[in-house]
Formats: structure tokens, sequence, C-alpha cells
């Protein structure tokens, strides 16, 4: 069984008072596995958004099913779909959503402390996530103090410390300069490599071409996909950029 199973998803917006629809998404069908590393990729309004709000569980689809290891999203109750997201899901924003009136420290231990753990464990859980995201010496300062780079490592720290299945991360690059971009994927890949699953949409083909797979999507279904193969990080962009202007080009459907 994959970690993640999506199938036959659709989502149709209605307006108010029912006399228009929008089908944002008409048919996706994906599996992630354990360990891989997914970039999904599409032009706005393509309906990565709409995807990555069903797979965080803040949506729900009008037909289909999200399948984490083999439980359906849309049979969780209403008063559990919050314990779900923080005990299986780890998020990674392009706004970092930090509180600027709490600690590094404490906007890391957040999930921790709304899941009712002791100090104790919550301090032996941060120590090896902040040596490896190199924020040790951050942990007593407030997000106001820190720069942008230092920001998302934060947020990666916080999506990381509840031990999620999957990270989620949308546009986690985006607000970003290069070279905290640069460091971004490089620890991306760091974590990846350790074993965590992770799924990104990104508009940029550099953070894509860091993942193991690209799921392109196209007017609500997904359109093509790309494995890493062989390829070097090079190589790999070089393909995306062509897929992307296939695409833009309007390429048949995969």
């Amino acid at each position: 069984m994959s970690l993640l199973e999506v199938n036959g998803i659709k989502k149709i917006y209605r307006t108010r008072f029912g006399g228009n629809s929008v089908e944002a998404l008409k048919n996706v069908n994906f599996s992630v596995e354990k360990g891989e590393y997914v970039a999904i990729m599409g032009e706005s309004g393509s309906g990565k958004t709409t995807l990555l709000n069903i797979l965080a569980a803040l949506d729900r689809p009008t037909a289909g099913t999200v399948l984490l290891e083999g439980r359906d999203f849309s049979r969780i109750r209403e008063s559990e779909v919050a314990e779900f997201r923080r005990d299986n899901l780890g998020f990674v924003f392009q706004e970092f959503n930090l509180l600027d009136t709490f600690t590094v420290e404490d906007n890391i231990f957040l999930p921790l402390v709304l899941a009712g753990k002791d100090f104790k464990e919550m301090r032996e859980k941060l120590l090896p996530i902040a040596l490896q995201l190199g924020i040790g010496d951050l942990l007593k300062k407030y997000p106001y103090e820190i720069s942008g780079g230092q920001k998302q490592r934060v947020a990666v720290a916080r999506a990381l410390i509840t031990s999620p299945h999957i990270v989620l991360a949308d546009e986690p690059t985006g607000a970003l300069d290069s070279r905290a971009t640069d460091e971004l994927l490089r620890l991306f890949a760091e974590i990846n490599r350790a074993g965590q699953t992770i799924l990104m949409v990104t508009h940029s083909v550099k953070a894509a071409s860091r993942a193991g797979r690209v799921l392109f999507i196209k007017d609500g279904e997904i359109f093509h996909q790309l494995y890493r193969g062989t390829d070097t990080d090079e190589q790999f962009y070089q393909r995306i950029s062509d897929t992307l202007t296939m695409l833009a080009q309007g390429g048949e459907k995969a």
C-alpha cells in the first residue's frame, strides 16, 4: 500500500445560490510512496492549490478519496480533523506563518503543546532538529529578529517536530532570495534522504528539479509526470522546463 493514495478526486465549487459551478479538479489520480520527494507544478488556476488544500484536510473533495496509510480523509469527523492534521501532516508555507509574539522555540513547540506533550519530550525532539537545520542559536529570538531564510528553516523545524507521515510544502521558496532558496532546497534534500516523505507545490523549476518526481496539473487533471531517474539537477531542470513549454503550447496529455 502506498503512503498516500489519491483516487478520482473531483472538486466543484458552486455559487452561493447554486446558479454557477466551477470544476476545479476533474479526475485526479496518483500515489506517493513512503520516502518519496514529489513536486506538483501547474499554472495559476490549474487546480494545484485546491488539490493541496484537500491533501491537507483543509477542504473536502466533491467526489473521490484521499487515503493516508489507508485512512480515508473523508471519514474523519470534523471534530477530529485538526488533531489528524497535527498528528500526521507537517506544513511549510510560503509566508512562514510564524507568530511574532512567540520565540522561535515556542513557534516550533506549538504543535506539540497543542498535542499535550510535556516540556522534556519537546526539548528532546527539538534539539536534533535545530542542530540539523542550523537554528540552534536562534531559539530565543523572535521571528521579526531573523531573516526570511531563517524563518523558513524555523517553519521546517515546526513541520518536522511532530514526526509527520508527510510534509506538505506550499511554494516554500516563494518568499526567499536565491541564497536562502539554495539552502532550503539543500535541507529538503537532506531531510528526504533521511526518510521524510515530502510533497511540494511550486512554480519554481529550480525547486522542482530537486525532487524525485514531478506531477504536472493542467485544467484540474494530472496531465503528465516526470521521474528524475539518473538525471542530475541540471538535466532534470531542463526536462521540466521542456515539459512546461509543451504544456503552455497545448501539448497532448501523457
